[in-house]
C-alpha cells in the first residue's frame, strides 16, 4: 500500500507581517506629505475658498510666489536661505525612506548624475513641452476669470536676488519631483496600486497644491503631472523631470523679475 501523498501547502493570502507592511506604509506616505507637499495641499485648498468667497473675481486676486520676509534686504536674505533649507528637508527624509541596504534611494528613482548630458536634453524637452502650453493655459484661464494673477515674484532688486530667485526654482523642483514622483509613486507601487490609480494620485496632489493660484493652474499641473509620471514611468529617471521643473520656474522666476514691463500686458500682471 502506498503511502498517502501529503497535502501540499497553500500560497498564504495575506499574513499579519504583509499587513502590517502595508499599514506602516500608508502611515509614512502620510507623515512625509503632511510635513510637505501635503500640507501645502491643505493651505492651498484653505487659500482659495478665501479667494473664491472674497466677492471678487479669481482673475482680479493675486497670489505672489516668492515673497520678502523682511524690509532689511540681509535679514530678508537670511530668510530666504533658511526657508529654501529648510524646504528640502522632507525631500532627504523621503530619500532616506526609500534607500535600503546596498541601494542608494537615488539610483533607485534615477536622481543620480550618470546621464548628465541625456538627462539635461530630456529635461530641456520636457520644460518646452510643459512650459509653452502653460502660458497659454495661464492666458486663457486667466480670461476665463479661473486663474487668479500670478507674482513669481516680489523680491526687491539685490545682488542676492537672482541667485535666491535660482536657488528657489531648485528646491520647487527637488522637492516637487522626489516627493510627487519619486518617493509617492515608489511607494504607491509598492502598495499594489494599479498605474491609472497612481499616476492619478500623484498629479491630483501635484494639482492641489497649487489651488492657490486658482482653477487653471490646479488643471494645468495635473496634466504635468501625468505627463512626468509617464516619463518616470518610460524612464526610471526623476533627473530630467528636476532639470525641466528647475527651468520652468527660474525662467518665469527671473523673467518676471527683468522682463516685467514686457511680460505685464501679456500676462496681465498688475
Amino acid at each position: 500500500m502506498s503511502p498517502t501523498p501529503p497535502t501540499p501547502p497553500t500560497a498564504p493570502t495575506a499574513t499579519p507581517a504583509t499587513t502590517a507592511d502595508r499599514r506602516r506604509t500608508v502611515g509614512e506616505i502620510w507623515l512625509v506629505l503632511g510635513l510637505s507637499l501635503g500640507q501645502s495641499a491643505v493651505y492651498s485648498v484653505i487659500s482659495l475658498m478665501g479667494k473664491l468667497t472674497a466677492g471678487r473675481t479669481l482673475a482680479s486676486q493675486s497670489a505672489t510666489l516668492n515673497s520678502p520676509a523682511s524690509p532689511r534686504p540681509y535679514l530678508d536674505l537670511s530668510y530666504q536661505l533658511s526657508g529654501i533649507l529648510f524646504a528640502v528637508v522632507p525631500a532627504v527624509l523621503a530619500l532616506w525612506l526609500l534607500s535600503e541596504p546596498g541601494r542608494s534611494a537615488r539610483r533607485r528613482i534615477g536622481l543620480d548624475s550618470h546621464h548628465p548630458v541625456r538627462d539635461l536634453a530630456a529635461g530641456a524637452g520636457l520644460a518646452a513641452l510643459i512650459g509653452l502650453p502653460g502660458i497659454a493655459f495661464y492666458v486663457l484661464g486667466h480670461a476665463l476669470g479661473i486663474t487668479a494673477t500670478v507674482v513669481p515674484s516680489a523680491l526687491s532688486p539685490h545682488w542676492w536676488t537672482v541667485p535666491v530667485l535660482l536657488l528657489q526654482a531648485v528646491k520647487n523642483a527637488v522637492v516637487e519631483e522626489v516627493i510627487v514622483v519619486g518617493y509617492l509613486v515608489t511607494r504607491l507601487r509598492g502598495l499594489g496600486l494599479r498605474t491609472p490609480a497612481v499616476f492619478a494620485l500623484s498629479a491630483v496632489l501635484r494639482g492641489a497644491y497649487h489651488l492657490y493660484q486658482g482653477i487653471g493652474p490646479f488643471l494645468g499641473n495635473v496634466v504635468m503631472g501625468l505627463v512626468f509620471c509617464e516619463y518616470h514611468r518610460r524612464r526610471a529617471r526623476v533627473m530630467p523631470l528636476v532639470v525641466a521643473h528647475t527651468l520652468i520656474d527660474a525662467v518665469a522666476f527671473v523673467g518676471y523679475q527683468y522682463f516685467y514691463d514686457a511680460l505685464a500686458p501679456i500676462l496681465h500682471l498688475p
